[in-house]
């Protein structure tokens, strides 16, 4: 592989972060440092615990790693800029909307992307949909702060309340349309939709413990869709994608109801990048390793910032 491009370059991989998904960070960035290494790349794992980042004076680029809170919703990405330093994936104003899921969905509506019925629950608001119906907290990834509710069931109902609530600080949470489908995900790569990938939780949910699990769930890809389906999936993904405004790369998560609607649950700006991750494995089904997504990924987010400090 052509590590060329980066030969006077100094690499920080940040990991790690003051969200709930520290420990998924902590995996990503320990195996993308690794492999850049492995490519005989200069790189530097830095574990952030705060909010506090201390690079070294001769990092040249940042390698974000930071699934969240910190990391995903702009706040890093406007200190790197204020810095003048270049990093991996998508810019703040882009980082801002996507990891909320409520302001996200707004804008697939006014673009007539297909999405969920869904409404915005108030602090101390009792949801209006009939279940089934899905209560996600709007700035989680990884299944955390997710609740499905099956049957109208009061005390079911106010405790997954306050579970999910309890991730977003007392704000304002999404409930959405119980969706029974197929999950599907859509890598997305500079301007190319990758491979879909089918999930199947092994035990029929795909929740925080099924996605980090060696075997909690099964990866089909290509997901086994027609021709003009599989077109038609990867073509909104890639509306999605650019609607938000997002540059470099993310993975955008959908379902395919058993009734043949589409509908589009989030987009994540900083996918995970573990041993069993998504997004890793649809770009190898495609032909790109691990090391050949990652410097993919720094090359196309290095072309964001065509003047750099060495």
């Amino acid at each position: 592989m052509d590590t060329s491009f980066l030969k006077n370059d100094t690499i920080a991989v940040l990991m790690g972060g003051p969200g709930a998904e520290r420990e998924v960070s902590l995996s990503s960035g320990r195996a993308v440092a690794g492999v850049l290494r492995d490519l005989g790349l200069w790189v530097i794992a830095i574990e952030l615990s705060d909010r506090r980042v201390d690079l070294p004076r001769e990092v040249t680029f940042v390698m974000n790693m930071i699934h969240g809170t910190f990391g995903e919703d702009g706040e890093l990405q406007a200190l790197l800029e204020q810095r003048g330093l270049p990093y991996s994936g998508a810019g703040v104003s882009a980082s801002q909307l996507a990891i909320d899921k409520i302001a996200s969905k707004k804008r697939f509506l006014e673009l007539g992307l297909p999405t969920a019925p869904f409404e915005i629950l108030q602090p101390g608001a009792w949801p209006a949909l009939l279940p089934p119906f899905v209560l996600k907290a709007p700035r989680e990834g990884s299944a955390l702060g997710v609740a499905i509710i099956k049957e109208a069931d009061d005390e079911k109902i106010q405790s997954a309340l306050q579970e999910v609530r309890g991730y977003g600080e007392g704000r304002e949470i999404l409930v959405e349309e119980f969706f029974q489908g197929r999950e599907l995900t859509v890598g997305i790569l500079g301007e190319e939709a990758l491979p879909i990938v089918e999930i199947k939780p092994k035990d029929g949910l795909y929740n925080y413990e099924n996605r980090y699990s060696a075997d909690g769930s099964v990866h089909l890809i290509p997901a086994p869709l027609d021709v003009e389906l599989t077109r038609e999936i990867q073509t909104i993904a890639l509306q999605a994608h650019h609607a938000l405004g997002i540059e470099v790369y993310s993975r955008v998560d959908m379902m395919l109801g058993d009734d043949g609607r589409i509908a589009l649950l989030e987009i994540n700006t900083i996918p995970g990048m573990t041993p069993t991750s998504l997004l890793p494995d649809a770009a190898r089904v495609r032909g790109l390793d691990f090391g050949a997504l990652c410097l993919r990924i720094i090359e196309l987010s290095l072309s964001r910032f065509p003047v750099r400090s060495k």
